[in-house]
């Protein structure tokens, strides 16, 4: 179980390093803000592609691909393909080839989308299925843990520390980080191809056609999931722009670390915090523990940053974003329809209080974005798998294939801010339209 888990945290790790990477490259590869975010096009679509083959595969073959690998096999695949992504990075820098270099990460995606798919079943099937939620609450917290380090681990490669000078930095200090993390997808992929771990394969049968999409809160929620993905990755693909604005701080590459690596923070706190209604606390108990774990988890990203020589005092403040996400949950009283609406509605309001405002309050506002998708995942997949019996399966594969918002918002984000008439700050108009969607999407299926 704690090996398998192992892979969630390179997920994480990979996706937020994103966002050190796409300002990077934009300084030193002159391009506009729209070429900046393919890095997230081609990124998430490499999940969609990924899943889209598998889905093909069953089409034309009448049988699941991991249903004839097994789950074990389809982990060890993924694991090389996304070594092969990793190490076709390491020349791609050294060329400072920005096509080379989308390239390699659409594969080390690919690899992610077959990781994935074979992987969270995978954590469900190690166990009974009664805490198979609980180990997925576990692998997700990992996850969480990835998103928040993998910034701060970039930024030490590039920058060396915050002290690091943006203009002295160059694609050739990835290198080393990139042969270490395709040493280190090798090393699990034959770790697990030895061990004796089970090789766990459906016994389900396998529905043909698109029966699933017959119900309307699976094509209500594959939406949900296309602009809740597209959300999540934009607020955060577009920050590093916004942060070297004047109003906002005018920060250099070598100082957005604290402030990327906070937001995808915000993530695992809300996660965390939601997860403690697995353990059914109450009264006295459960209240103590909702306003001590975001604390907790906000303090564990305070001294990752720290550790690292990052500047933290200017993060202080947001301690006030994390009683009021506190509240929201308490609104939300556990249940997944008020909790999708709630903390929808608590990111459209923090999203209008950023566009309408600037400085410190703004990034506030902007950073709370984390704090309101944190729970929305498993909400949405909840709320859209509702009723499906036998698609149940064929359900869940569209709403992972709607990964691919995370490809097109975040890039459609960018062509808005090189509109002269619009600019970077104004282009977070679209994060509005998402939430409210979700909101509605939450309204329409309580």
């Amino acid at each position: 179980m704690y090996s398998v888990i192992t892979i969630f945290f390179f997920w994480g790790f990979i996706a937020a390093s994103n966002g050190i990477l796409i300002p990077f490259c934009k300084g030193h590869l002159a391009l506009s803000q729209f070429q900046s975010q393919l890095i997230d096009l081609t990124f998430y679509g490499g999940y969609f592609i990924g899943s889209a083959l598998l889905f093909l595969y069953t089409r034309v073959q009448g049988q699941e691909l991991l249903n004839r690998i097994g789950l074990k096999k389809g982990i060890v695949y993924g694991l090389l393909l996304s070594a092969l992504g990793a190490a076709c990075i390491i020349p791609s820098v050294h060329l400072e080839s920005y096509p080379l270099i989308l390239g390699s990460y659409f594969i080390i995606a690919l690899g992610f989308s077959l990781q994935q798919t074979s992987a969270q079943p995978y954590v469900i099937a190690l166990g009974s299925s009664e805490t198979g939620a609980h180990r997925l609450n576990l692998a997700g917290g990992i996850n969480s843990l990835g998103t928040t380090i993998g910034p701060v681990v970039l930024s030490y490669v590039l920058f060396g520390g915050a002290g690091g000078s943006a203009t002295e930095a160059t694609f050739g200090s990835i290198s080393g980080l990139y042969i270490g993390v395709t040493l280190l997808f090798v090393t699990l992929a034959v770790f697990f191809g030895m061990s004796k771990m089970p090789d766990v394969k459906s016994t389900e049968p396998t529905e043909p056609g698109f029966g699933a999409l017959k119900s309307l809160p699976l094509r209500l929620g594959m939406i949900a999931i296309f602009v809740y993905v597209g959300v999540e990755v934009s607020i955060q693909s577009n920050m590093g722009a916004l942060l070297q604005l004047p109003e906002f701080g005018g920060y250099s590459s070598a100082q957005l670390a604290p402030f990327i690596s906070m937001y995808w923070g915000s993530l695992m706190i809300g996660r965390w915090t939601g997860s403690l209604a697995v353990f059914e606390l109450n009264g006295f108990k459960k209240i103590a523990f909702q306003m001590i774990v975001p604390f907790l988890a906000f303090g564990i990203v305070l001294l990752v940053n720290h550790l690292n020589g990052n500047e933290i005092q200017p993060l202080y403040g947001y301690a006030v974003a994390l009683l009021l996400m506190v509240g929201v949950t308490a609104l939300s009283r556990d249940n997944q329809a008020k909790a999708m609406i709630y903390f929808s509605l608590f990111g459209l309001a923090a999203m209008l209080v950023g566009i309408l405002s600037t400085g410190t309050v703004a990034i506030y506002a902007f950073l709370s974005g984390g704090l309101a998708c944190s729970v929305l995942w498993p909400c949405i997949f909840s709320l859209s798998i509702q009723g499906l019996g036998k698609y149940t399966s064929q359900g869940s594969a569209f709403l992972i294939m709607m990964i691919l918002g995370g490809a097109i918002i975040p890039p459609l984000q960018g062509w808005l801010a090189d509109m002269p008439s619009i600019g970077i700050h104004q282009s977070y108009w679209i994060t509005v339209l998402c939430f409210a969607y979700l909101a509605w999407f939450g309204r329409k299926l309580s």
